[in-house]
């Protein structure tokens, strides 16, 4: 972390994007120094609000629709990272958190930003989709709050 942050000193685009490519994993796991470098450490003074997990049981092999607001509710203007984890089920029934970037935003004082996502929910060959409650969180700044969860369900193939 010392070394990324001495290089962000002066530092050009070029090197900016560097050290964002180098602590991609760091900033996923929303580990305080990786932040920092990047300008992401303070708290936020902001609210999640209207949350939704569309369908609330959706089938192996669909998708899952992932929306919110966040609002400043501060009286000062506030950049914020945006990621969210999904807690997948794994073969042993365990979860496993995946974390998905979103986006940085900047709210102006009292400002409202609606964020959404769809997760596809097909067989990949780097992750393989089990029934089970999957927990849904969006991080803020490193800082987590849960959304809420879905319950995904086996396709039935009818042949």
């Amino acid at each position: 972390m010392e070394t990324a942050r001495r290089w962000t000193t002066d530092a050009t685009e070029e090197r900016r994007r560097l050290i964002r490519h180098a602590l991609r994993s760091a900033i996923k796991r929303g580990e305080p120094g990786a932040l920092g470098v990047l300008g992401f450490g303070k708290k936020v003074n902001v609210a999640i609000r209207n949350a939704t997990i569309t369908p609330k049981r959706p089938r192996t092999g669909g998708s899952v629709a992932i929306g919110f607001e966040v609002v400043n509710k501060g009286s000062r203007r506030q950049r914020v990272l945006v990621d969210f984890r999904v807690h997948f089920v794994k073969a042993n029934g365990k979860t496993s958190p995946k974390a998905f970037k979103l986006k940085t935003i900047e709210l102006a004082p009292k400002e409202t930003i609606p964020l959404r996502k769809t997760i596809s929910l097909t067989e990949m060959t780097t992750r393989k989709h089990y029934p089970g409650t999957h927990r849904v969180e969006v991080m803020l700044n490193g800082a987590v709050n849960l959304l809420g969860s879905f319950e995904l369900v086996k396709r039935i193939d009818y042949k």
